[in-house]
């Protein structure tokens, strides 16, 4: 009985591994995204758009799919500090941070009707050159983490060569320790919308 279960198991993962199907291609949309803090001295403001550039591929395993991804993303968020200050100022200030980074994120997922897509991964995102645009001149500084991570989760659709995702973006860890010398636990939230196009 288990030399028979065992070829049945063989031999439905052989057939998986020759019905895999593997695609390639340029990817590109925009996206929405808004900066949260759960420290009361911060002020989160509205969300702002962004966009993305990059390459993706994708491995499918009968109904079954991986999506790595690499993009080079610039988006920003606003922000008001809730509190004196320094230097002697006082009152909320926008500030506003431009984000420059090299994303990385890796999609799982389920495909149904042969069209339509659940899926869901961590993406793990790189410094570039992030930083602080300061009309008032009181934040010197913002020293910004060279790496982070969080999580993607969303659904996509494909239409010949074209693939369509929308998806939802959270960080699992901060983008900063510290902002004007008041610590932070600042994370980006966003939502993605892009397009590629399968070259093969």
């Amino acid at each position: 009985m288990k030399k028979i279960l065992l070829s049945l198991f063989l031999v439905g993962l052989f057939s998986n591994l020759s019905a895999q199907e593997f695609a390639f291609g340029p990817k590109f949309g925009i996206s929405s995204t808004k900066v949260d803090f759960e420290k009361d001295n911060f002020i989160p403001g509205d969300a702002q758009t962004g966009y993305h550039v990059g390459l993706f591929t994708r491995l499918s395993f009968g109904g079954f799919f991986m999506q790595p991804e690499v993009l080079y993303t610039k988006t920003n968020g606003t922000f008001q500090i809730n509190s004196p200050q320094p230097g002697g100022g006082s009152g909320n200030n926008t500030f506003t941070q431009d984000f420059n980074r090299l994303d990385i994120p890796v999609m799982l997922g389920l495909k149904l009707f042969n069209f339509f897509r659940l899926q869901a991964g961590p993406i793990a995102s790189i410094d570039i050159n992030s930083d602080l645009n300061d009309a008032t001149n009181t934040i010197k500084n913002v020293d910004y983490k060279k790496a982070t991570l969080g999580y993607q989760a969303g659904i996509g659709l494909d239409i010949g060569n074209l693939i369509i995702d929308a998806k939802y973006e959270s960080s699992l860890s901060t983008i900063t320790e510290s902002i004007a010398g008041l610590s932070t636990d600042q994370r980006i939230n966003q939502f993605v919308l892009s397009a590629g196009f399968k070259l093969f």
